[in-house]
């Protein structure tokens, strides 16, 4: 199968190691012992009526789709090293734009997979409207994308620089 841009994620090593970990872990330990809980949870009667046993399944099935989703984010993964400091919009940087150019409106964000976590950022897919519509652009650039409403947005490119975080 050929791989298009949009079914690549990119990740760094150091992403990529604390998916493959969470990974990990979701399929050893953390199936045991949700294991453990549906079977406790069985012993205690019946099902019909047995909050901890529905809690625990319901449990289970939110585990086996996160597990879905990781094997399949890793096996398209690229990895590698975070972007050059070019000056050039592209995954794996900290970008700060102004939307209709206005330098009063600004947003900053993580242009990366939403896989990538940080708390005190932004994330925004490079498939994105907005992640589609800067990638490859330079700072100072202008770059139109189209909203979910069908309309056109610009923004200004301030800055783009390599996330280290």
């Amino acid at each position: 199968m050929t791989q298009t841009s949009d079914d690549v994620t990119w990740l760094t090593q150091a992403h990529y190691d604390q998916l493959k970990t969470e990974l990990e872990y979701l399929t050893g330990p953390w199936r045991v012992e949700i294991a453990q809980k549906i079977e406790a949870a069985r012993e205690e009667g019946d099902l019909k009526e047995n909050a901890g046993y529905h809690a625990a399944k319901e449990e289970q099935g939110k585990t086996e789709a996160r597990i879905r989703q990781l094997t399949q984010l890793l096996e398209r993964a690229k990895v590698g090293e975070a972007p050059a400091d070019s000056g050039v919009v592209a995954p794996g940087m900290l970008v700060t734009v102004a939307f209709d150019g206005d330098p009063d409106d600004t947003m900053e964000f993580l242009l990366a997979s939403r896989e990538v976590t940080d708390d005190t950022l932004d994330v925004y897919s490079p498939q994105s409207p907005l992640g589609r519509g800067i990638n490859g652009k330079k700072v100072g650039a202008d770059a139109t994308y189209e909203l979910p409403n069908g309309r056109k947005a610009t923004v200004k490119i301030l800055e783009a620089k390599p996330y280290n975080g």
